[in-house]
């Protein structure tokens, strides 16, 4: 498979190497409310991307790194359940997704080997961080609905947003940018009693624009021990102060409800997948969450040339969440502030834009543990209160200094350069009296700094080549800072890495045939291993050194066009070689096994259909490679395909109201797949460890969306 794939990539790429280079330009209107539109597929024509996320660069044509965009058509049609069927149909990006509520996204690898969720990625909902002081990121709690786009920048480049080791993911809000005002309702009804309902009302004028997203999501879910209930309300808010300022609000608040059933033994993921693990359904584990975010933006043009952005940021978050082995209660209060100048000028006879910024960040965080005494409650009573067993008070905080340039060498070579500055420090106090360590003391790390060089060269209109090298990092959390004997391990560091990336954009055929293929290796020192000593209880060393190779490569071509009515085909592909270059932990020499957790390749293929008289239609077929889930890399996932469907109609009632029916239908050959590995696992006692959580098998969902303009 791997060597057709290939094939496919060679005889495309020369296809367009021998084809005369084509003028006219395809145009797409972004805005256009009431007409079909062809739904995006991965790759979108050069021409028609604005990238929002960078400063220095607004046209994926200048872009000297490998950044992929899910755009808004495909945001609005698709209408996912969960956020992971859109994630993965982009190269290099996969997300796990056990339940609604516990996922974990990886990109090229780095954040596999993450416990419980989204770190070693930086997040960003426009200007304001997702990413928490503890570096990690919850992302598919946002609605999206209130999202225009999402950028996914992949590897430690964009030094403007971090230069975490993975990447960066932006979710652009979508602003209400129509002259009209418009509400919108939407039911959604689906199998395991899924329930969604969105409300959307939009107002625009004179310079204000104002839109109001509220949802609730409702699953009795696939396993036992698995509903879950999610309510939002989301601001996205934009003031022309004048022509020369303009104001952003972000607001938004989460209410979560979701029990967890976790992750199964082999035994019990073949024989009874719906069954929750038995310790997690005996004690009714869930988490409730509260989660508000505000973020606030002032944008000024002092000229043509010169633009000053300055963000503040503000967030909370209230978590209780009984496990088995205890009662977790925590809270986090966040504050930060982004401000960064750009401008273009001409230096040495040579074009230079520019920018500079800072970004500062603290939160405070809490985290309570009680003993959970589900085991002497009555059956079926779940968690209960016991003794209290800890009381950690933290302020996690980091400074980011970042600068930027691109230099127009010619007027088809670009050099891009950029280096990022970072400060990162902990202060931990152990609260809890009873216990003989009342102080942790601080816990602060070297100042790093994270260079990157990037050239881009424009051939012709519609064929570039980029290279890029560029440094990342990712912190411990605190929790991975902390032994067993409840002290500070003081020697732990950050890993670090290089990433080396060549690539190349191109469009052919009348601009129809579009695609992207790079190419990539990253060296990371200081691996963080955890080790687990009992269920909650884990820390980690750095104990080695990865590689991770790859190659990404994407493919879209109308095969279909006739008047209004268009069929697009599209195929991806991430082939992965991630390995442990050197890795020794305690006795055992992994040293050359394969990352733990990584699929080492997984494969897209589609169409996309319009018509004239409105209907519009999708079929898709994943395969996901077989996953190692542990670093000895004896036990693994069994690889699987997945085939989804969509069919729709859009159509107008009355003059101003708007009407869509969808029909969504997933996992049609009710494959039997592990949708996330909990690596590593331990079985404690004389349990088996439990490292899988089932994927849901055949399932479905129906919908009506209906639009009023006033």
């Amino acid at each position: 498979m791997k060597a057709l794939l290939l094939s496919l990539i060679i005889v495309s790429f020369t296809a367009h190497l021998s084809a005369q280079e084509r003028t006219n330009k395809v145009s797409t209107d972004r805005n256009a409310s009431d007409s079909v539109q062809v739904i995006e597929s991965e790759v979108i024509p050069l021409d028609e991307v604005t990238l929002t996320g960078l400063s220095l660069t607004t046209k994926l044509t200048e872009i000297s790194q490998s950044v992929s965009i899910i755009g808004k058509n495909k945001l609005a049609l698709e209408r996912p359940i969960t956020l992971s069927p859109l994630i993965n149909q982009v190269p290099g990006v996969f997300m796990q997704s056990g339940t609604l509520n516990t996922n974990r996204i990886t990109i090229r690898g780095i954040g596999a080997r993450s416990l419980f969720g989204t770190a070693n990625i930086r997040a960003y909902f426009g200007e304001i961080p997702l990413t928490d002081g503890n570096g990690e990121s919850v992302i598919e709690d946002l609605e999206l609905a209130s999202v225009s786009q999402i950028e996914i920048y992949k590897g430690p480049a964009a030094s403007n947003f971090g230069v975490g080791l993975g990447g960066t993911m932006i979710l652009q809000p979508l602003y209400h940018n129509n002259a009209t005002p418009e509400v919108t309702f939407t039911k959604q009804l689906g199998s395991y009693n899924f329930k969604k309902v969105v409300g959307t009302a939009g107002f625009s004028k004179k310079g204000q624009s104002i839109n109001l997203i509220y949802s609730s999501n409702h699953s009795d879910g696939y396993r036992e021990n698995n509903a879950y209930n999610r309510n939002t309300f989301t601001g996205v808010m934009k003031f022309d102060l004048s022509n020369k300022d303009e104001f952003v609000v972000l607001a938004s608040y989460i209410h979560l409800n979701a029990q967890i059933p976790s992750s199964l033994t082999q035994e019990d993921f073949d024989a009874t997948p719906k069954k929750a693990a038995f310790t997690w359904g005996a004690s009714k584990a869930f988490e409730h969450v509260n989660q508000g975010l505000l973020g606030l933006t002032w944008t000024h043009d002092y000229s043509d040339n010169l633009l000053q952005s300055t963000s503040i940021f503000t967030s909370a978050k209230d978590n209780k969440e009984p496990r088995p082995f205890n009662i977790l209660e925590e809270q986090t209060h966040g504050l930060g502030l982004r401000t960064k100048l750009q401008g273009n000028n001409q230096l040495l006879n040579l074009a230079v834009k520019w920018m500079v910024g800072v970004e500062g960040f603290t939160d405070s965080y809490n985290a309570q543990t009680f003993e959970n005494t589900y085991g002497d409650t009555p059956k079926g009573s779940g968690s209960s209160y016991g003794e209290q067993l800890s009381d950690l008070e933290e302020r996690r905080s980091y400074i980011n200094l970042f600068a930027e340039t691109t230099w127009d060498l010619t007027s088809k070579l670009k050099f891009n350069t950029g280096v990022h500055a970072n400060y990162t420090f902990y202060t931990l106090d152990n609260r809890l009296t009873s216990t003989t360590i009342n102080q942790l003391g601080d816990y602060n790390f070297d100042l790093i700094l994270s260079p990157k060089f990037g050239l881009i060269h424009t051939f012709t209109k519609n064929l570039n080549i980029y290279g890029t090298v560029a440094h990342g990092f990712s912190m411990p959390t605190t929790a991975e800072t902390i032994l067993p004997d409840g002290t500070r391990n003081r020697n732990l560091q950050p890993e670090i890495g290089w990433n080396f990336e060549i690539g190349t954009r191109f469009s052919s055929f009348n601009n129809k045939l579009n695609g992207s293929l790079a190419l990539y290796t990253m060296s990371i020192d200081d691996l963080l291993v955890s080790r687990r000593t009992q269920q909650d209880n884990f820390f980690a060393i750095n104990a080695g050194k990865t590689r991770h190779s790859g190659i990404e490569a994407q493919l879209s071509y109308p095969i279909f066009t006739h008047k209004e009515t268009r069929i697009t085909a599209y195929a991806n592909a991430t082939l992965n070689n991630h390995r442990f270059r050197t890795f020794i932990d305690k006795e055992q020499d992994f040293s050359g096994n394969e990352l733990t957790g990584v699929p080492s390749e997984v494969l897209n293929a589609g169409l996309n259909l319009v018509t004239r008289n409105s209907f519009y239609g999708m079929l898709s077929m994943q395969y996901v490679g077989d996953i190692p889930v542990n670093d000895g890399n004896t036990v693994y996932t069994d690889n699987y395909t997945l085939l989804n469907a969509q069919l729709g109609y859009k159509n107008k009632m009355l003059k101003r109201l708007h009407y869509d029916l969808f029909l969504n239908v997933n996992n049609i050959t009710d494959s039997k797949y592990a949708a996330q590995v909990q690596v590593n696992a331990i079985g404690f006692g004389n349990n088996a460890p439990r490292y899988f959580y089932p994927g849901i098998p055949f399932n479905y969902s129906a919908g009506i969306n209906i639009k009023y303009s006033l």
